[in-house]
Order: structure tokens, then sequence, then C-alpha cells
């Protein structure tokens, strides 16, 4: 009995390099003929994008994001239909990721049916895009695709600077004492301040002639003139740390308090100097040689400061210790105190964590950044940030390294730091379940083939914003003065707790 002879492999759908699969579907070049309609696809497209500028990457009435910019293009790059503009839900639209407000990612992938042919459609889509997105390329799917569901799991990397792993950089009250006798003093104060305002060079009294009217915290003055000037506040009010919450031991210097009336003491208090009972001062001369005598002493100790500091480095210890702290996220566990707006019991708050781990560090632009790689399942709304935030409290040793494993238990409610968004970016999306299953049909999805375009987006867009961000406004620098027990009292959290158990121990050994 003869065999029937064996079926030929199946072509696989391809995409990007291929864009029209069915020759009955290319369009007609003839003139005078009509044109033909083309069928939609069901195609994951793959893109990176630096997230400066936007609410994050979910479509939000009244926010510019980036879903709403790539919606956009699919319309003006034909792949979407008049009738389903800016209808979503019309086109099977899915995302494998929805980053936060200035979160970047360099891979991307979203779903959906496209007209996708004839040829050109990756750069038709890049011509209607801002240089800050890119679409690198499209891979065809099967109908029930979705870049949601199928994404097995997510990496993340945040750049997190290595000076913000040393626990004597950026303390309360260093910058103001840097900064004393420089041209721009008073910026440079208020710029490192938990309040992060900034406030133009002070002057001498005795130039002024008179007493200054007050002013409102919305005005400068700069050669006389008063100039309006929005002042914000940092990220930490967000997160429970408001103006009531600085410490008589913060130095602030505001436009209306007479700075020179005061000088710094070693310990970084504020004692009167030779001021009569209106707070001016009584001699000019003294007054001056003090304030003088003073600066010098405070740059002696900032010197001292600041070599210091650079005798810190992420060798191997500092990179076992901080590993080892990362790895306390790692497995399944009750992530409710690292996001928002989640209850304890709610199953949601359930994670699972693939890996955690922080083995390398790169150089932008003079800043050396740790490459903190995190792969997980699914991320919850600020759980990464959280994560990197309570892990850098720990490494600065403002709390102890047990807090880790009770900020993951249930039956505790703690308020933990969030770390900057601007050092986080997505970095992978796999589908390895996904390719398993159809690899004799469809075309892997992976970033293989996009893998340099990838790495050149982030070498362009992605770590530069991150290291200006920091040069110009200090993302990092500022974030840490807010690591401290009067915005974080929670960072406190076992302390208290082992001092109420001694206590009820103590109580109850009085009892017998």
């Amino acid at each position: 009995m003869s065999s029937s002879p064996p079926h030929p492999p199946k072509k696989l759908k391809m995409s990007s390099s291929a864009t029209t699969s069915d020759a009955e579907e290319a369009p007609s070049s003839a003139p005078g003929e009509p044109r033909r309609r083309y069928k939609r696809r069901k195609v994951a497209i793959f893109l990176g994008y630096c997230g400066a500028g936007y609410q994050g990457m979910q479509k939000n009435p009244g926010a510019r994001t980036i879903e709403g910019d790539l919606e956009e293009a699919l319309f003006l790059a034909d792949a979407v239909p008049a009738s389903d503009r800016g209808l979503s839900r019309r086109y099977d639209w899915a995302r494998s990721a929805r980053t936060d407000k200035g979160v970047s990612a360099a891979a991307q992938v979203v779903s959906g049916r496209f007209y996708v042919d004839p040829p050109g459609f990756v750069a038709r889509l890049n011509a209607h895009l801002p240089d800050q997105i890119t679409v690198f390329g499209f891979k065809r799917v099967t109908n029930s695709f979705s870049a949601k569901k199928f994404c097995d799991r997510r990496r993340y990397v945040y750049l997190l600077p290595v000076f913000s792993l040393d626990p004597s950089a950026h303390p309360d009250r260093e910058s103001v004492m840097a900064s004393i006798g420089s041209d721009n003093e008073l910026t440079r104060c208020l710029e490192c301040s938990e309040r992060g305002r900034k406030i133009p060079t002070s002057t001498d009294p005795f130039s002024q002639g008179s007493k200054q009217e007050e002013r409102p915290d919305s005005e400068q003055v700069e050669d006389g003139k008063f100039e309006s000037t929005k002042l914000e506040k940092p990220d930490i009010a967000r997160d429970g740390a408001g103006d009531d919450q600085l410490g008589a031991s913060d130095i602030i210097l505001t436009e209306n308090q007479p700075e020179t009336a005061y000088s710094i003491s070693m310990e970084g208090e504020l004692r009167a100097s030779n001021v009569d009972e209106c707070g001016n001062p009584s001699n000019r001369d003294s007054f001056l040689e003090e304030r003088s005598t003073m600066q010098t002493v405070v740059h002696d100790e900032s010197n001292e400061q600041l070599t210091a500091k650079t005798k810190f480095c992420y060798d191997d210890e500092q990179k076992a210790r901080f590993n080892r702290i990362l790895q306390h996220y790692v497995g399944t566990h009750n992530f409710h105190n690292l996001t928002t707006r989640i209850k304890p019991e709610d199953p949601s708050a359930r994670r699972y964590i693939i890996s955690f781990h922080a083995n390398s560090v790169v150089c932008i632009d003079g800043i050396e950044f740790v490459k903190c790689e995190v792969v997980g399942q699914s991320f919850m709304l600020h759980q990464i940030r959280k994560m990197i935030g309570l892990a850098v409290a720990v490494m600065r040793n403002c709390a102890p390294e047990s807090l880790m494993d009770a900020a993951l238990r249930k039956d505790v409610r703690i308020n933990v730091p969030t770390a900057p968004e601007v050092g986080l970016f997505l970095d992978e999306c796999q589908f390895t379940s996904y390719n398993n299953q159809w690899k004799d049909s469809h075309e892997p999805l992976t970033m293989d083939a996009y893998a340099e375009e990838a790495e050149d987006f982030k070498m362009k867009y992605i770590y530069p914003h991150i290291a200006s961000m920091e040069h110009k406004e200090g993302a990092v620098a500022l974030w840490l003065h807010s690591l401290n027990h009067r915005n974080y009292p929670d960072l406190g959290f076992m302390e208290t707790s082992v001092c109420a158990g001694a206590h009820e121990k103590h109580v109850e050994n009085l009892a017998e």
C-alpha cells in the first residue's frame, strides 16, 4: 500500500520585508482601471519612543499621549479609514505595556487590524510621527492575537545615577552649604532643597538703602526689576511630602528672609550675627568679616565632602549589597504597598517578578548610571519606581533592609518613596508562548530584526534625555532630599514595630 506524499511546509506569513502577501490584493498600476480595495491585516507593530513631554502611553482625553499621536499617524498613513479615526476598538487596538508619564520605551509592541499594503507602510507611518517616536517594523500575526494578552513578560530598565546609592551624596543641607559664596548662591541652595524653589542671588543689605517690600513667591528680583516666574513643587508632594514637613534643621533661604544677617554653623544651624532688634546688621565691617570667615570654613568642609563623594564607586561590594536588596522582590508577592490605589485584598496586587538585578554601569554625558533590569509578567502603576525608591532608601541607610519584606506583607500598610520617572524605560516585550505555538505559520515576535535600530534609538533619544534631566533639573538629586523620616515616617516602621513589641513584652512581664 502506497503512502501519500508528505505535505509541503506552510509558507510563513511575512510582514515588514514583504508587505504584499496576497497578489490579488496588490494595487493595479494600469491607468484607468478602478482602484482595488485592500484587506486589513492583523499585525504587531514594533516601536520606540522617548516619553519626554508625554502624559504616558495610554490615550487620555485632553492630554498628549504616545497612543494619541500614534493613532493619528495611522490614520494619516492610510492604515485606518476615516470612519474609524480615533475609534481604536474598531480596529482591535492593543498595547503590550502601559507606560507612565515621562517613561520611555525602546521596544513597545502594539497590535491591530490595519491596511499595510502597498509596500512602504513603515515609512509612511514614520513620516507622520515626531522624531521621538519611531516605528521599527511590523509582523503579521494570527487573527486572535493581542499585544496585551499574549505578552508573557516585560523587561524594564531603570538608569539610576551611581551617586544616589552613596549615603553621603545630597543629604539635607549639603548643597546649601556647598553653594555659599558662589555666583548663584541661593539658586543652587534651593535647587537641592526639599522645596526645589529657585530665587536669584542674594544682594548686600547695605546696598539696598532700605528694607525691601515683601513680595509674593511668584516674583523674583533681577537687576532691580520684578519678573514673574512660576515656582513649582517637586513630585515628593504627591507622595506625602508637603511644605509643612520641613524640619527646623533644614536651611531654607527665601526672598524675604535677611539671609546676610545670619551665618551658618558647622552643624548647619542658623545663629544671629551682630544684628539689631530689627534683624539688620549692626556693624557692616564686622558682619562681612564674619561672613567671609564662615564661608571659607564651609567651603573647606564642602571640598572635603566632594572629595569623599568621589571615592564612592559601584564596586563588587556595593553591587553585591544592592543585588541582595533587589532579590527581595523576586517571586510572587503582594505589591499593594508598591503601587497606587490598590487594596491589599485585591487579587491584582499579587504579581510575579522573574528577575531583578543591577550588574552593569553605563556612563552618559559624564554621569555614571547603574543599569537596573527587572523582568516580570506584568506591572502596576508606579510599581517599578516604588521598588527602586524603597531599594535606594535602604542602600542609603534611610531604612533597614528588613523593611523590604515588611512592605510585601498583606497585613502591613506603609508609604514608600517613588523614584523619578525619567530613568525608566521599557526595554523588551516577550511572546514566548505565542512564538512556540505558531512557529510553523508565523514569524516569531522578537526584537532580533530591529535590535540595531532600537539601540541607536536609545543612544540618540532615551539616554541623552535621562542625562540631560539630571544635568539641568537634578531629577534624582532633588528627589534624594525627600528620603528622610519627616517625609516618609514609615521608613522607620520596623524600628517602631520593634519598640512596640518590646514595650508589650515589658508590660506582660510586669503583669506576671
